[in-house]
């Protein structure tokens, strides 16, 4: 089915398989995630170091691919870089989803405000009191939504200019500075930055080169899972059997989860007729 091909393809960019949250022991030989990209064998050896139940598993042979010509060394740091991200995203994601589904929200408004139009504002509590995560987004305005979209698009843009590059030989994972971008650096950002995106206050700096690549591994394990985590709380959320989820009262949604802009954006170019397709018919039109 589509479902598994989908998860065959999560778990296989890792080359490992399904992952628990549990760091290496101490006294085993380190290679580190963040190492330089080299090939499958760093795959086979990531995946001693992560204990994976089942070692290394690529059931679609993605680690000897070669992506665009690049060569089997890119193309692996690039499959550890895209699932160092999705994992890092999905954490945040089913940390957000289970305090949203709780009501916890901001205190202040997401549109209006003491300076707004009372008529028009709209609270975070507001957004908080429509039971399903997916349909809270849905509500969020527009304006809210391109705001998101813009960091989104800096964040990759900086991403981006590291070097070197993680498919030339840098460092899968790795997110450069912030502060150094920032004021006409590297990365062109017009604006002072005051923190960075990873460790903004410092509290790793001190850390041993073993006591980091253990907090990597522990990352991209949990990562791992919590992609699987997030998606299993989307599809409860839209009626599906998820085994563990279905006795846990998850709200249902109406919205589309897998659309980023719905029907409240329709004024946006191309939105409207993005609407017109069906996305569990795979594109065909309503």
């Amino acid at each position: 089915s589509i479902a598994t091909k989908m998860a065959a393809l999560s778990l296989s960019t890792s080359a490992l398989g399904l992952a628990h949250g549990v760091a290496p022991p101490r006294g085993s030989p380190s290679i580190s995630m963040m190492a330089k990209a080299t090939g499958k064998d760093t795959l086979i050896a990531l995946a001693e170091e992560q204990q994976i139940p089942m070692g290394f598993w690529d059931p679609l042979k993605l680690a000897d691919k070669d992506f665009w010509s690049e060569g089997n060394d890119a193309t692996v740091g690039w499959l550890r870089h895209a699932e160092i991200k999705h994992g890092r995203v999905a954490m945040a994601a089913f940390v957000g989803f289970c305090v949203q589904s709780n009501g916890i929200h901001f205190p202040w408004d997401i549109k209006g405000g003491i300076l707004g139009d009372a008529a028009t504002a709209l609270s975070y509590g507001d957004l908080s009191a429509i039971p399903a995560p997916v349909d809270q987004w849905a509500a969020v305005p527009t304006a809210g939504k391109l705001q998101i979209l813009g960091t989104i698009a800096v964040l990759e843009f900086v991403g981006e200019t590291m070097e070197p590059h993680y498919m030339r030989g840098g460092k899968p994972g790795f997110y450069p500075s912030l502060k150094d971008a920032a004021g006409g650096g590297k990365g062109n950002i017009p604006h002072p930055v005051p923190l960075d995106l990873y460790d903004p206050f410092g509290f790793f700096e001190g850390d041993s080169e073993e006591k980091k690549a253990r907090g990597r591994n522990v990352e991209i394990n949990n990562g791992r899972a919590a992609m699987l985590g997030i998606f299993g709380l989307i599809c409860a959320s839209k009626g599906l059997i998820v085994p563990g989820l279905d006795s846990l009262g998850i709200a249902q949604a109406t919205a589309e989860p897998m659309s980023y802009f719905g029907p409240n954006d329709a004024g946006l170019p191309f939105v409207e007729n993005m609407l017109k397709f069906d996305i569990a018919s795979f594109g065909q039109p309503q």
